[in-house]
């Protein structure tokens, strides 16, 4: 064997998340490359070398591919066979050897060169310092790593490495046993490979064994108390047993029936058979004891019994599977409605990521699931109730309608305490016991008309329920257990979207349904309006047919609204009036409606495009009328400003603003004004006559309250063209706020102020520069019939508004 300080050249074996320690005896696998080319390194080293030792090689333990700084001198003992039958190798660990450089050798292996490392051998002398511990110290710490592993060993059963351990009596050897703990993670190993004091070995062996058996300890407590509740429910279960033998012994004594005990009975029955979520059922359990321990006479039984009755009616571990065919979910939505595009294509994403989440397993991540909360904002008769029951058939779920107009008790979502009388949960736990299923799509109809009184604000309550970070928790007032509405499809409808709190709009994804296209009109007017519709009227397809000629005219004369319930009614009329002139014998059937026979059936259109009206008969046929563009609570639509000089003999200068308008819409007509003072010299305008003679503005209809900044180009428009005497062109509409310094500011609702511009047949619209990106929002079929100018500044709205003076006494022929 060689010395201490002789450098050692050996091929290394490195071991992946094992250590070696000297004195240990390990098997290795040879069908592993490595271990095989380590070994026959090692024995053709011992075959050149003609000593007869045996085969030396180096054991390296390697952690995430880092070998460590030192490694185990081991010896092959013995090549032959694994107890399954392997082939392998027995190794003996020596000494430990600190790894050098990198040198060459026979065989495959890798050979470094290596220096053994030196035990430190402790020195109790003065000349020491005295920090080495002295033989008595040494002493003690054997005597304590022996007691704890002889502790450890006997809890396993292993008598037999007992005695071995308590004949070991040098530290260092005593220290590497503790190496075969199968407890020790692979960075203590390494940490007991590099500590070259034993007696530092040996206290980090017993620390770690301490540690182990503390914990043992604890484990074992817990087994203890988990097997101590198993008893006492079993001891429980009987006791009771024998309580129920006992009542029924007294009822039949006292001539009962024992019926409260066979009911209470079949609650407990229900609620253990029930799949309940182990909060749930244990809140059940002791609500049944409370029900068998009250008598006949409390009303508490009959509150425990509802309360019981209602949380085994709810569908805790029901849910329906999504439908993942995404195409077909398409095809489902498009068949049931015509356009909403947006609406569409967000629920295509949901059911597409649903669908990856499955298919990688993260159904569920940190307690929630993948619901979704979208708010259906829109005016009225766009199909926003229609499309939850279209949106659950598309995934395949459950559908439940909440109608929340008018709703102004807290209690109405949260439910009402067990204490009063006839308390019920809230309408969401309804809702989900109504659909039978956890993952239901729930509409919650009209949220923007939820008020508030003495009894709560409901939109208050609603904020847990839509919010995706809270609802997997929510708890009812009546229920008081947690409910999981992480996986339900919230889809709630609105008609005014400022009518909803901030807080509750934040948790929602907004999603804006605008209203529909004259050609989105029509097509749902034949494949959906007409055939319901005849099915009312008690008319076969054949015997009436509407051309699309007359839907288009219903749509664009008879009607104008942003959805098509007045359609559906127009379209119901059409074909009553059809059905009542056949049984009085006054038609034939079957019948084509044609555009021409409209006014015959159900009279004259109602609303004419301004553009179709005779020039001298239209409302910018005179100076001083200018057409805008205006949001209501129906959708988009056209409003009129008209301006008007007085006469200075009957006051004095100043504005006068009629139409209920607004404070905002007061301010843009003042900054219309002021702008025209300060620059009428620049837009040649007469602008002498503002300071004698008083100014009016009016916006009709005076019934409707109007506000808001987007009307301040058109104000301007208007005065400019009173002061001017040039005519606004009668085929320009126009939106925009207007500051100071003629600057043309942007404004919302873009898409829906379009479409009203393209359903009362103006042909070029006035926008501010800002908002041309809102126009890719707006259907094609829109853009292609309108003329859009984005304007940046006043001057260029009056360039483009105001016709040119010398056709002031010219006929404007009618916008095509």
């Amino acid at each position: 064997m060689a010395s201490l300080s002789t450098p050692l050249t050996l091929p290394v074996l490195p071991l992946d998340d094992e250590v070696v320690l000297p004195g240990m005896v390990v098997p290795l696998d040879l069908s592993d490359t490595e271990v095989r080319a380590a070994v026959e390194a090692a024995q053709a080293a011992a075959r050149s070398s003609g000593s007869g030792g045996k085969p030396q090689l180096l054991l390296v333990p390697r952690v995430d591919g880092t070998y460590a700084a030192i490694g185990t001198l081991g010896t092959v003992e013995q090549v032959g066979r694994l107890s399954d039958g392997d082939p392998g190798a027995l190794i003996r660990g020596v000494r430990r050897v600190r790894i050098g450089a990198g040198t060459t050798g026979p065989g495959a292996a890798l050979w470094v060169e290596g220096t053994a490392v030196e035990e430190i051998v402790p020195d109790p002398s003065p000349a020491s310092g005295g920090e080495t511990p002295s033989p008595g110290a040494v002493t003690e710490l054997m005597k304590e790593y022996k007691a704890l592993a002889t502790s450890w060993l006997r809890k396993r059963g292993a008598w037999q490495v007992v005695d071995r351990v308590q004949q070991i009596d040098d530290v260092a050897q005593l220290a590497d046993n503790s190496g075969y703990s199968p407890f020790l993670t692979i960075a203590q190993r390494v940490e007991l490979l590099e500590t070259a004091d034993p007696v530092a070995r040996l206290r980090l062996a017993v620390s770690w064994l301490s540690e182990h058996l503390a914990e043992q300890d604890v484990a074992e407590s817990i087994a203890k108390d988990v097997q101590e509740g198993v008893d006492k429910q079993q001891r429980e279960f009987l006791l009771r047993r024998q309580l129920e033998a006992v009542r029924k012994e007294l009822a039949e004594l006292n001539g009962g029936t024992g019926a409260d005990a066979d009911e209470s009975d079949d609650y407990r029955a229900r609620v253990e058979a029930a799949e309940l979520p182990e909060k749930v059922r244990t809140a059940a359990l002791k609500e049944v004891d409370k029900l068998e321990r009250s008598s006949d006479q409390s009303p508490e039984g009959s509150w425990i019994r509802t309360w019981l009755d209602t949380v085994l009616e709810l569908p805790w571990n029901e849910r329906t599977e999504d439908a993942y065919d995404i195409q077909g979910a398409k095809e489902v939505l498009d068949a049931d409605h015509a356009g909403l595009e947006d609406v569409k294509e967000r629920i295509t994403e949901y059911l597409a990521v649903r669908k990856r989440r499955s298919e990688r397993g993260l159904g569920v991540v940190g307690g929630r699931r993948g619901g979704a909360v979208l708010a259906l904002v829109g005016p009225p008769g766009v199909g926003k109730t229609s499309l939850g029951e279209s949106v659950a058939r598309a995934m395949g779920r459950g559908f439940v309608r909440v109608a929340l107009g008018g709703v102004r008790d807290e209690a109405e979502i949260r439910g009402h305490r067990r204490t009063y009388v006839g308390a019920l949960p809230g309408r969401i736990v309804r809702a989900i016991k109504e659909a039978g299923s956890m993952n239901p799509v729930v509409l919650l109809d009209e949220i923007d008309k939820v008020g508030s009184d003495f009894r709560g604000d409901p939109a208050a309550a609603l904020l847990e329920v839509l919010d995706p970070a809270q609802n997997h928790t929510f708890r009812d007032h009546y229920l008081e257990v947690e409910l999981d509405l992480s996986d339900v499809v919230f889809l709630a409808t609105a008609n005014v979207l400022e009518a909803i709190p901030e807080a509750l709009l934040d948790r929602m994804e907004l999603v804006r349904l605008d209203g529909y296209t004259e050609d989105e009109k029509v097509v749902i007017a034949r494949d959906h309006l007409l055939p319901r519709q005849l099915e009312r009227a008690g008319l076969e397809p054949g015997e009436v047919v509407v051309e699309d000629a007359s839907l288009r005219k219903l749509a664009g004369e008879y009607t104008r609204e942003a959805g098509v319930r007045t359609l559906e009614r127009s379209v119901a009329r059409l074909l009553r009036k059809v059905a009542a002139q056949h049984e009085l014998g006054e038609r034939k059937l079957p019948f084509t409606v044609g555009p021409d026979a409209l006014r015959s059936l159900i009279g004259r259109p109602h609303h004419t495009p301004e553009s179709a009206q005779d020039p001298a008969e239209r409302r910018t046929a005179v100076p001083g009328v200018a057409t805008g563009l205006a949001v209501t609570g129906a959708g988009g639509d056209v409003l009129f400003v008209e301006a008007s000089l007085a006469d200075p003999e009957t006051g004095g200068a100043g504005l006068t603003l009629t139409g209920q308008l607004g404070e905002v819409m007061k301010e843009s007509a003042r900054i219309a004004l002021s702008f025209l003072r300060s620059h009428g010299a620049e837009l040649e305008l007469p602008v002498g006559d503002l300071k004698e003679r008083g100014v009016h503005l009016h916006v009709p209809a005076g019934a409707v309250p109007k506000d808001g900044p987007s009307a301040g180009i058109t104000m301007t428009t208007a005065l400019a063209s009173l002061l001017s005497g040039r005519q606004v062109r009668p085929d320009v509409a126009m939106t925009g706020e207007v500051s100071l310094t003629g600057r043309v500011l942007p404004i919302g609702g873009v898409k829906q102020k379009l479409l009203a511009a393209h359903r009362a047949g103006v042909t070029t619209v006035v926008i501010p520069k800002r908002n041309e990106p809102d126009l890719d929002e707006v259907p094609a079929e829109v853009l292609e019939k309108l003329d859009v100018h984005p304007v940046a500044d006043v001057r260029q709205v009056l360039e483009l508004a105001l016709q040119p003076a010398s056709s002031l006494t010219e006929e404007v022929p009618a916008a095509a």
